[in-house]
């Protein structure tokens, strides 16, 4: 009987039959990171991507075709279908076929409830939350037509991932889609200092931990700075402890932070290697668009980490299932057992009170 309810439980979630059944889903991908580290850009050149597989923009920002490539050669192109979930952006460069702006007002909100910018924000996202229903109707609708879900977060990271409706509207869109988190990186930042590189990927820990998703790392803007040297610093403890004491050599006012930075290192060496990361450049489009018959880093390392969704994430689903479910099972059979004991103190009570009136009338 428990079994039964279980996998009852378990079909709730339409990602568990659509993989179980071996049917077509797409794969939604979070797109999320610091402000400043190029995340709606980046949005534009994955929506691009997938639209022609291998054009690559130029610094001008043209499409230059690759030379020589033939129909059979050619990947084929690949359905996407965009998402903005940012009701303070002023422009959106790419084609989101579902904007929260279309449905929440950000200045009004912000005039109406006498709220600052980030109070805004994250009072449009609750707003919407409260309509992320209907979103997954018409997602849902498009599941046979679609490759990938891109969704656009707001700039102030914080007021996604650590807010009620950001927690409410990830989890929606993974118990409907396998969904993957990526999480865009400043690399010139990066390598204006290791704490700057540390605080990225402590941020990042602690998102992959809150979500319970899998995780990539995207290190943007390589066409001004390859991130060559960061995949060494994730790769090599050593490598990272060598760079970190070059850097508090030159700035001697780093000195606790330095020593803070240290200690996370070495906590984070474990973190590392179970990571995807890649380089990309929002501007040029280096390592998202996808060379002759192979697909892009980036796309490969979303692939991986959907892979990661169907083994790790489901089953990690399942099991707190299983636990909620038991606790359930456990509240219960104590209410029963109270009530159990209610009644029967009742009938005790009643018995002494006629056995008492009896005596009386005696």
């Amino acid at each position: 009987m428990e079994q039964e309810t279980n996998k009852e439980a378990e079909k709730k979630l339409p990602v568990m039959t659509r993989l179980e059944n071996g049917q077509k889903t797409p794969t939604c991908v979070l797109v999320v990171g610091m402000a400043g580290s190029g995340k709606t850009t980046l949005m534009t050149q994955l929506q691009q991507s997938l639209e022609d597989p291998e054009a690559i923009s130029s610094d001008h920002g043209e499409d230059v075709e690759k030379e020589g490539t033939t129909e059979d050669e050619s990947i084929p192109r690949r359905r996407g279908y965009c998402l903005n979930l940012d009701p303070a952006t002023l422009s959106v460069p790419f084609g989101a076929s579902i904007d929260i702006r279309d449905t929440v007002d950000y200045k009004e909100v912000m005039k109406q409830h006498n709220l600052g910018p980030n109070g805004a924000i994250m009072t449009s996202l609750n707003l919407f939350a409260t309509k992320f229903d209907q979103v997954l109707k018409i997602l849902e609708g498009r599941v046979e037509e679609l490759d990938y879900i891109l969704v656009d977060t707001p700039g102030q990271i914080e007021a996604f991932t650590w807010s009620a409706s950001g927690s409410i509207m990830s989890g929606a869109l993974a118990s409907a889609f396998p969904t993957v988190l990526v999480f865009v990186v400043d690399t010139a930042r990066c390598a204006s200092s290791p704490n700057t590189f540390m605080s990225n990927m402590l941020y990042a820990c602690s998102m992959l931990y809150r979500t319970r998703l899998p995780l990539v790392v995207a290190f943007n803007k390589i066409d001004v700075v390859p991130h060559d040297f960061l995949l060494e610093w994730m790769q090599d403890y050593e490598a990272f402890q060598e760079a970190l004491d070059e850097f508090q050599a030159s700035d001697e006012s780093s000195g606790y932070y330095a020593s803070l930075t240290r200690s996370l290192s070495l906590v984070l060496d474990e973190f590392y290697r179970n990571l995807h990361s890649c380089g990309v450049s929002a501007a040029s489009g280096d390592g998202i668009y996808d060379a002759k018959g192979e697909k892009s880093q980036f796309w490969t390392a979303v692939d991986a980490a959907a892979k990661d969704f169907e083994t790790d994430y489901l089953e990690d689903i399942k099991l707190r299932m299983k636990e909620q479910h038991t606790k359930k099972a456990a509240i219960a059979r104590a209410g029963i057992a109270k009530l159990a004991k209610d009644l029967e103190d009742d009938k005790n009570n009643v018995t002494a009170t006629k056995d008492d009136d009896k005596c009386d009338q005696d």
